[in-house]
């Protein structure tokens, strides 16, 4: 058997993730880093040492790095260059001696997640835009679009010309002169990773924890079992056949013939990238911000002490899971661990002294190691079976439920074979409570059974996100079109009250009757603090930015009514008949025919005339007669142009926010969904926050729009556009609403969930979850990251 890949050394260095690890050309044998500290580093090896020194630190970007590629030399740069691609939507150029770049490339309108070079200095990009983008000489020269989610992988064939690209929406795609040549299927999840092997062959790897090899014919010709979680990268090894892998699983794992050889066990969760050296090293990148590289070289072995302090490392860490369904009695003690492994990289649980550890079969070594402390409960007190027992019943869970201060508890008992509408409806019905709790009890019981599946076989079949197999809960209500003028609808004295409600004397809604889940009323699983309080999302009612000061608009049209062409110029009379257009709830053809002259007035002067229209068009006269215009909407679009003054921007998106509050133009929006969004996202990064703001209530009123459909597109659309403007600088306020837009989307729908992941939302909010002046903005944050977990 071929000597084991063992570790190296630990590079340490980046101050947060390592999202993505390449080989440089210069120097030989050094690495190429990415992080979510927002810088790239190149490290070079020591001489006479296992280890690497920094060598180069370059910034740039105002957001995660999360790509990097390195283009081979030519005459101009005589080095190569180095690329990085950023959440940021941007590419940065660098040569050796530049840590500032030397040029960017623009183009994509979000995170720009894998880079690749081709022959002849061409740059392949791909992005959370659904699109991939051909770069050459900073120019793009083609986008290639087609996809239906987020490219995810990128990488040029042997053959001139020949591109493949991997995406969230499941497929690849080989692309010749910018046309889609073929599209493969066969991943059951985003993919996430492309090799090219050959000429006409190639590898992919996906979040269905599998690997495939292909031809470019179409034909997947072998599928290859052993991660057991998401499959984020994968790089050949030199000899140009055999492979690695990294995973969400803690591993990387080493394939040679199509057999998983090696297991590497990390001390941590997400190892996000993996690469190869050519002399034969092994890199990681990892989510603990670690560089590893391993070797089977025995002169370039880290020392007994540092191997030592590294397996104990391992060992030590803690895997987080739900063991209730799992017999903690009849697991087998460590004189199992005598017994060898039937395979590289099989997974064993072992009972020692009342605790339960996992074991990882090392083939090379022919030994059990130990890779993690299992951490979990059943939920009560254990039957014999390892189960929970209510009422003389065993269950999987039984979760303690406080409904009021000073009334005992109530149980929840569940079962994982269970359909949790069931069970929470059960539950309602023992307990004799309100049927408006249904969908809380039932969310909860999804959000607190979720946990890490150790499997030590294939993948199942059925992916619980994206198949036939998943989970579909009951639809939620359609929005019924009503607004809510004025303030917020989620905090302010303007906000949505259900009519099951009523105030406090502190003018907080309280409901008849004890919630068991917020305050007082929360959950408890076992005797942990696990709590469920979501006051946030879904929401089903249209925000609309209504606020006004009649007089002021008022004024503002005498005076530029004043400086108009006197053809477009208002009489006095018909300036004051149109004051209480206004403020009134009906509308004479006069008014209407007036307010469409003042729409006519310059770009310069017209803001007043708009600020109107935002007003009346929550009226369901007026809003069906502008909605059901022709080219209403492409007129609001010429406003949203970079040279167009800001009030005029922001004034255009209000107007659309707005005209979701009637069903004639909450219709209309939908079907112009995508030129809509398009239209927004090239100013999402304005700094003025009434325009982040304004961009942030339309896409939340999308979200209420396309709650309950079947429209997988447009959630995944709205989804990836909220994602990518959340991930940039912006308002507290917009990115609450970002955030609420987001966690109406993926609430109770296990598909935008995974799009979710595959978009790395909960990275994402993790920059918002610590936020201390806005209450709101933190809790959101943090209740909808534990929704993605």
């Amino acid at each position: 058997m071929a000597a084991p890949y063992k570790l190296r050394c630990n590079v340490v260095g980046h101050e947060k993730d390592v999202r993505a690890v390449c080989s440089t050309l210069y120097p030989e044998n050094g690495i190429l880093s990415g992080s979510r500290d927002v810088t790239a580093r190149i490290w070079m090896p020591i001489e006479n040492d296992n280890g690497y020194q920094e060598g180069h630190v370059m910034s740039g970007h105002n957001n995660f790095v999360s790509s990097v590629c390195v283009m081979p030399p030519d005459d101009k740069y005589p080095n190569g260059l180095i690329f990085t691609g950023s959440n940021d939507s941007t590419i940065l150029a660098y040569t050796l001696d530049s840590p500032q770049p030397i040029y960017k490339l623009t183009g994509h309108s979000s995170s720009v997640c894998t880079l690749a070079t081709g022959k002849f200095g061409f740059l392949v990009s791909g992005s959370w835009d659904k699109t991939a983008k051909v770069w050459l000489n900073q120019k793009c020269v083609m986008t290639l679009e087609g996809h239906e989610s987020a490219v995810w992988a990128v990488v040029t064939m042997s053959e001139d010309g020949v591109m493949l690209t991997g995406s969230a929406d499941r497929t690849i795609k080989m692309w010749k002169a910018g046309k889609c040549e073929k599209t493969f299927r066969g991943h059951e999840d985003c993919v996430r990773g492309l090799a090219s092997v050959r000429s006409g062959e190639f590898l992919s790897c996906s979040n269905d924890a599998t690997i495939k090899r292909w031809l470019t014919t179409g034909d997947c010709i072998a599928t290859y079992y052993g991660h057991t979680n998401y499959v984020y990268s994968i790089a050949l090894l030199p000899n140009g056949e055999d492979f690695v892998t990294s995973s969400e699983d803690r591993t990387v794992r080493v394939w040679k013939g199509g057999d998983c050889v090696q297991t590497i066990p990390h001390p941590t969760q997400s190892i996000w990238s993996v690469c190869t050296l050519p002399n034969g090293d092994i890199v990681s990148g990892a989510s603990d911000g670690f560089i590893r590289v391993f070797t089977k070289n025995p002169d370039r072995i880290a020392s007994p002490e540092e191997l030592k302090a590294f397996d104990e490392m391992i060992a030590g860490s803690t895997i987080q899971t739900q063991i209730g369904d799992i017999n903690v009695e009849d697991l087998p003690g460590p004189e199992a661990l005598i017994n060898p492994g039937v395979k590289e990289g099989q997974n064993k649980m072992i009972k020692d002294g009342g605790k339960v550890y996992l074991y990882c079969w090392d083939s090379a070594a022919s030994k059990w190691n130990k890779i993690g402390d299992i951490v979990g409960g059943s939920g009560g007190t254990q039957a014999s079976s390892g189960k929970s027992l209510y009422n003389g019943k065993e269950y999987d869970y039984v979760f303690t439920v406080d409904i009021q201060e000073g009334q005992p508890p109530l149980k929840l008992p569940y079962n994982t074979t269970e359909d949790p509408w069931f069970a929470a409806q059960r539950f309602l019905d023992d307990n004799n409570l309100s049927q408006l709790f249904l969908d809380q009890v039932a969310n909860f019981i999804v959000d607190n059974t979720k946990g890490v599946i150790l499997n030590t076989g294939a993948p199942s079949a059925g992916d619980p996100f994206t198949s036939g197999g998943r989970y579909i809960p009951g639809s939620a209500p359609a929005a019924n079109g009503s607004s809510v003028g004025g303030g917020d609808p989620f905090t302010g004295a303007g906000r949505h009250i259900p009519s099951y409600t009523n105030q406090s004397n502190s003018g907080i809604a309280q409901p008849h009757g004890a919630d068991p889940f917020t305050g007082s009323g929360s959950y408890r699983a076992n005797n942990s603090t696990s709590q469920l309080n979501n006051t946030y999302y879904p929401v089903t009612i249209y925000l609309t930015l209504s606020q006004s000061n009649p007089q002021q608009i008022m004024n503002k049209l005498k005076e530029f009514n004043q400086s108009v062409e006197s053809d477009k110029k208002l009489s006095e009379s018909e300036l004051e008949e149109f004051y209480t257009f206004i403020t009134a709830q009906t509308s004479t053809d006069k008014q209407i025919a007036t307010l469409c002259r003042l729409l006519l007035w310059p770009e310069n002067v017209v803001f007043p005339a708009l600020d109107i229209l935002r007003l009346r068009i929550t009226s369901p006269e007026i809003n069906t007669l502008f909605t059901s215009k022709p080219g209403f909407l492409e007129g609001l679009y010429q406003y949203l142009s970079p040279d167009q003054p800001t009030a005029n921007q922001m004034l255009a998106i209000r107007i659309i926010a707005n005209s979701f509050s009637q069903s004639k133009g909450a219709m209309s929006n939908c079907e112009n969904r995508d030129q809509i969004i398009s239209a927004l996202l090239p100013l999402k990064n304005s700094t003025n926050k009434h325009i982040q703001k304004a961009i942030a209530t339309v896409l939340l009123n999308f979200s209420i729009a396309l709650l309950g459909t079947s429209d997988e597109e447009g959630k995944s659309q709205c989804l990836s556009a909220a994602g990518s403007i959340l991930d940039g600088n912006i308002d507290n306020e917009a990115a609450f609403r970002l955030i609420v837009c987001i966690g109406t989307l993926v609430h109770q729908d296990d598909n935008m969930k995974a799009i979710g992941l595959s978009l790395d939302v909960p990275a994402v909010l993790s920059k918002y979850k610590t936020i201390t002046e806005s209450k709101k903005l933190g809790e959101s944050a943090a209740l909808l990251s534990n929704c993605f977990s």
